[in-house]
């Protein structure tokens, strides 16, 4: 059964959505993220993915107190991403509470550091970020394109032992019309093992159906719960998501 995994970005320290990444379509939905996360887990989530925006334009963790609290005020397992460049900024998520963070620009532009970084936190720790536009891999934002193909980009990691991988289509993120089932089978066919979190587009319930019927292990979805578009009992009454605990460091 697919994970499902509510989405917070964070802008000034207010939960907000945009729009293929565009910061100029920002859009705040709530001006306490760790309520928004409390209320998440009342529901019933056990996982949650919270994007510092401010961090991933500043290339540095900005947003680690908003990171603290929802750590702090909930036992939601989180995995946190926007801006880790250093192993200062991993220590500080880790330090906040992540049981996770995903690496992305950095995975790109220093595959040694992070391969040191898996060696020494371990493949449950880390999140391999993969945000593609045609089929290359966008960073520092979504503002830059890369050179990286998408699967030979996994390749080196799935080789080296990392577990899971976020991967978001950029066309489709925040765009409610659906996620990239194709790429993301495509994903799942040349790496099985592969933990695939799917991300961009999800609507609705039945994109949500669609992908567990693909076997995409996990989902992210933001947008489509702050505009009302999902029923998120009725979600969580099909796809329960358990008891489990917040992983230990």
């Amino acid at each position: 059964m697919i994970t499902l995994i509510p989405a917070i970005d964070i802008i000034g320290g207010r939960c907000v959505r945009l729009t293929k990444g565009d910061y100029a379509t920002e859009k705040v939905y709530a001006d306490d993220p760790a309520e928004v996360a409390r209320h998440m887990e009342t529901l019933g989530f056990r996982r949650l993915h919270v994007v510092d925006l401010d961090g991933a334009r500043s290339k540095h963790v900005v947003n680690v107190d908003v990171l603290r609290r929802i750590t702090q005020e909930t036992r939601l397992i989180v995995d946190f991403g926007g801006g880790v460049k250093t192993e200062q900024d991993l220590r500080l998520a880790f330090d906040a509470g992540a049981a996770m963070v995903t690496v992305g620009s950095i995975a790109v532009t220093e595959p040694e550091r992070v391969l040191g970084w898996l060696q020494e936190f371990g493949p449950e720790r880390l999140v391999l970020g993969a945000d593609v536009r045609d089929g290359r891999i966008s960073i520092n934002g979504w503002k830059e394109e890369s050179q990286q193909q998408l699967l030979p980009f996994l390749e080196q990691y799935m080789a080296a032992g990392m577990k899971h991988v976020l991967c978001t289509e950029i066309s489709k993120d925040g765009m409610l019309q659906g996620p990239a089932t194709p790429l993301y089978q495509q994903i799942m066919s040349a790496f099985p093992a592969c933990q695939l979190i799917a991300s961009g587009g999800v609507s609705c319930i039945d994109d949500i159906r669609q992908l567990n019927d693909a076997g995409i292990p996990a989902v992210v979805f933001g947008k489509a719960i702050y505009e009302g578009r999902i029923d998120l009992p009725q979600l969580l009454q099909e796809f329960p998501q358990g008891l489990k605990l917040k992983v230990e460091s």
